[in-house]
């Protein structure tokens, strides 16, 4: 899996996102939500067996462009993606099978 332990404030451009070929995930939040940090133990569970699908941590708050894109109003919000298009999205999760479900969709 490729992924980082924190939010990171530098989001790349949509166009980088829209032109990745295959898996992958973007996950909306910040490092101090209470819901973020709770979903993490889920979230890292669910991409043990998803080591190929590339996994975007990005913080979002006001003014961030790429969270306005994708229409995130709820930390963490998660968007799975194929080929640049989302085919899935889970927001506050708090069932690892639903995101396995969902890695699974994008696999």
């Amino acid at each position: 899996m490729t992924s980082t332990p924190q939010y990171n404030a530098s989001a790349p451009e949509p166009d980088d996102i829209e032109q990745t070929s295959g898996p992958l995930v973007l996950e909306f939040g910040t490092n101090w939500c209470g819901h973020c940090q709770a979903a993490q133990p889920l979230i890292t569970s669910a991409f043990a067996d998803h080591a190929s699908v590339q996994h975007l941590k990005i913080e979002d708050g006001k003014g961030r462009r790429l969270g306005r894109l994708h229409n995130v109003k709820l930390w963490p919000t998660l968007i799975f993606m194929r080929d640049g298009q989302e085919i899935a999205r889970l927001v506050r999760p708090t069932d690892r099978e639903n995101i396995r479900r969902a890695l699974d969709q994008i696999s």
